[in-house]
């Protein structure tokens, strides 16, 4: 007879207890033995018990748990369950971190990470095998919109899957934030309805309720041509400028503009000229909101860098040139305060759409999506792969059904306030995954490509590789636990699958676009694993905590600090068993903490600090 003590964990969110049943059985690799209780799990508690089994149950593979209803089928969040056998038997951890619904028998394998075997008679291959063919359909694909990525299957938030839900104090927070953002647009224009705008001061009318200390700076600063060349570097979108090759063949100079040419030809000679360049806006048609025509412009910006590290604009391209105007207009800082203001301005308002629409809901969300529905379709639960990504993918699905079917809609926030919207954000993110490479993904080949390294006042380049270097390392760390060479990584059939899925389903054949179809060895594994948590972790957060203009109001909701945020890094959930995996992970944390001291020391020495990729500012997952 062997003693075994079991402690079961429930989670700690709103109606993560139950007032139903749990029956509960312990499954070893020589039998199998129910326990002799009924447990009615409370919420964010620790429920420790004894239970005596007569035979030798062997080293424990599963435990088996059934929640049993008579009236009303009251969900359970289960955290984990672990087990210490009798005598001195390693204490076995089950992890679980999901809703236990329904009669049915739920089998939750020992925590351990574990490779696809070949051995067909093996039970955690079959518990894997059933468990993928039960989430492929589960979770499906669906075609949002022609020529983008596709999506999870779920017309509204109430279809997907129980466990891509929002928990309760999300779904409230998310709801009630979203309608204090929509009042307080009413009360700003009930508040400027009976009065003309007729100084730029009149913009400060609106310039109240919710704003933080860097809208403060902006609201001072927006002016400057220094903030604004500041912006393209650091700013809420840092992903379009680049350092100039030659000057653009789109900027046509008229005559009497030699000056400006030969200024142009000697920045770029010394290395200094750059350039911002909106083309991918051309020919996407304008909104049209309550009656009025909206507009958009393509415009080009060049720029060069001072000596000191400034980035100042040099001339303004609005549209490029067609053949009702061959020599569009240019705009230049000795220009009128005020025309000089306004060019800068469609600059600014261009840069929005790109922002919200290419590098922000099509580069972040749905890469992330791809990534979150890819993992579930093919990664079971015992593979390391999903071990090491599921804490990346918490509330993602969630997040972009709500996109779609409130922000980006029709008749969505986008329709009714943005002048993409009706239409145009959707051809404008066509044009935009048309372009979407493997290398865009991945800062160290992205700002090489775009000349950005080694550059001191590109604080957002700095930032997101020593991120990407620190992502890099604990990909490494866990990768190596589990493929020890190369064959290893070309002979795993779930991985294999996953990269395929994601390559040629999720993102509609993106081979030719840089993106693999297979692993072929360690290196190349970890290479697109760190790519796909800096996606969901790290370049999230730089370009969602930036926002600061419904487009004021609307997005500063969606780019704040969410009240049940997870730090990079910092997940509770404990997917992995043994004390290599975790060393892994503790190594993590020390390397984003120390990351953390470094940035908070240089934001010290600067009057404008750079804080959205400081590791306690960045979600764990795309949530928001």
């Amino acid at each position: 007879m062997g003693r075994y003590r079991i402690r079961v964990a429930t989670g700690a969110s709103l109606f993560s207890g139950s007032h139903n049943r749990v029956q509960l059985w312990l499954v070893g690799a020589r039998g199998e033995a129910e326990l002799e209780l009924q447990l009615q799990p409370a919420r964010g508690q620790d429920e420790e018990f004894d239970h005596d089994v007569a035979e030798d149950l062997g080293p424990l593979q599963f435990v088996k748990l059934r929640k049993h209803h008579s009236l009303v089928d009251d969900a359970w969040f289960c955290d984990r369950i672990t087990v210490q056998g009798p005598g001195a038997c390693a204490e076995a951890a089950f992890p679980c971190y999901r809703w236990v619904q329904g009669e049915g028998v739920l089998s939750l394998p020992e925590g351990t990470a574990r490779l696809a075997g070949d051995n067909a008679l093996d039970m955690f291959q079959k518990h894997r095998e059933k468990e993928l063919k039960e989430r492929q359909q589960i979770y499906r694909w669906a075609t949002w919109k022609e020529g983008l990525p596709l999506t999870i299957a779920a017309g509204c938030k109430d279809d997907l899957p129980p466990n891509m839900r929002f928990h309760e104090e999300k779904r409230r927070d998310f709801e009630w934030t979203m309608k204090a953002g929509a009042l307080e647009m009413v009360l700003k224009r009930v508040y400027t309805f009976l009065s003309s705008w007729n100084r730029l001061e009149d913009f400060d009318q609106i310039f109240w309720g919710q704003k933080s200390t860097l809208a403060e700076k902006v609201h001072q600063y927006w002016q400057d041509d220094e903030f604004f060349g500041y912006q393209f570097l650091n700013g809420a979108n840092p992903m379009l400028l680049r350092r100039s090759t030659s000057v653009p063949s789109r900027l046509v100079l008229p005559k009497g503009m030699e000056e400006l040419q030969a200024q142009l030809e000697k920045e770029l000679q010394n290395g200094s000229l750059f350039e911002a360049d909106f083309i991918l806006l051309d020919g996407i048609p304008a909104n049209v909101i309550r009656g009025e025509k909206q507009y958009l412009a393509a415009p080009l910006i060049m720029l060069k860098m001072e000596p000191n590290g400034k980035l100042l604009p040099m001339v303004i391209q609005i549209q490029p040139p067609n053949p009702s105007s061959p020599t569009p207009p240019l705009f230049l800082p000795s220009d009128p305060p005020l025309a000089w203001l306004l060019a800068k301005s469609w600059v600014r308002n261009s840069d929005f759409q790109l922002h919200q629409l290419q590098y922000h809901l099509l580069n972040t969300h749905l890469v992330a999506e791809v990534i979150a529905v890819a993992t579930m379709r093919c990664l079971p639960g015992l593979h390391p792969v999903f071990k090491l990504l599921i804490p990346h993918i918490r509330y993602t699905m969630e997040i972009n059904t709500r996109a779609r079917t409130q922000l980006i809609s029709e008749g969505g926030i986008f329709d009714k306030a943005v002048s993409t919207g009706g239409g145009g954000h959707v051809q404008l993110v066509r044009r935009a995954m048309a372009q979407l490479t493997y290398c865009s993904l991945c800062p160290p080949d992205d700002l090489a490509n775009r000349g950005l390294l080694r550059i001191p006042s590109a604080l957002y380049a700095h930032d997101a590789l020593r991120l990407w270097q620190i992502i890099a390392r604990y990909v490494e760390g866990i990768v190596h636990l589990f493929y020890h060479r190369d064959d290893i990584v070309r002979g795993d059939p779930e991985l294999q699958a996953w990269c395929r899925e994601i390559t040629e389903v999720g993102l509609c054949q993106a081979q030719d676009r840089g993106f693999p179809v297979s692993f072929q060895s360690q290196n190349q594994l970890c290479h697109f694993l760190t790519m796909c948590v800096f996606t969901c972790t790290a370049q999230h957060a730089a370009i969602n905590q930036g926002q600061a203009c419904l487009q004021m109001t609307i997005t500063w909701h969606l780019g704040r600090r969410q009240p049940d945020m997870v730090p990079l890094g910092h997940h509770k959930e404990k997917y992995f068993s043994g004390p290599k995996a975790k060393a892994v992970l503790n190594q993590f944390q020390t390397d984003l903490e120390n990351l953390e001291r470094e940035i908070t020391a240089r934001n010290e020495q600067l009057d404008l600090p750079y804080e959205y990729l400081k590791p306690s500012h960045i979600e764990n997952s795309v949530t928001i």
